[in-house]
């Protein structure tokens, strides 16, 4: 499993993204279902809360609220260091399964990725 930090302060300019996030995937209808995929975090919340993608992918969640928070699996197999504003942590999925995570700054603040296999050759 890989991971990766990014961050992004004041007058820095934002990378573009080459794949479509989940949100902008739910819409135009089309369900949170991604190779790769984003969850951003404001105002105390994830989104989107639960996300589907398959075995491989690289999720990364963006902290847009104003003040810091984690993104930490209960089960350990990830966590991030605190991320400020526009901070960025990113975690390779690589075993299907469901994954609970929650903001350990925050508990009440929790989300699933639920991986599922990566596609057949073809498919």
């Amino acid at each position: 499993m890989k991971f990766a930090l990014t961050t992004r302060g004041p007058g820095r300019a934002r990378a573009g993204y080459a794949a479509l996030s989940a949100a902008a995937l739910l819409s135009v209808g089309c369900p949170a279902f991604a190779a790769d995929a984003e969850v951003m975090i404001d105002n105390f919340t994830f989104s989107p809360q639960t996300l589907t993608v398959r075995a491989g992918a690289k999720v990364t969640w963006t902290n847009r609220d104003d003040i810091p928070h984690t993104v930490a699996s209960t089960t350990k197999a990830f966590k991030s260091p605190a991320l400020d504003t526009d901070d960025s942590y990113s975690f390779t999925f690589t075993t299907a399964g469901s994954y609970e995570y929650f903001c350990s700054l925050h508990p009440h603040m929790t989300g699933t990725v639920v991986v599922e296999p990566a596609a057949a050759p073809g498919q």
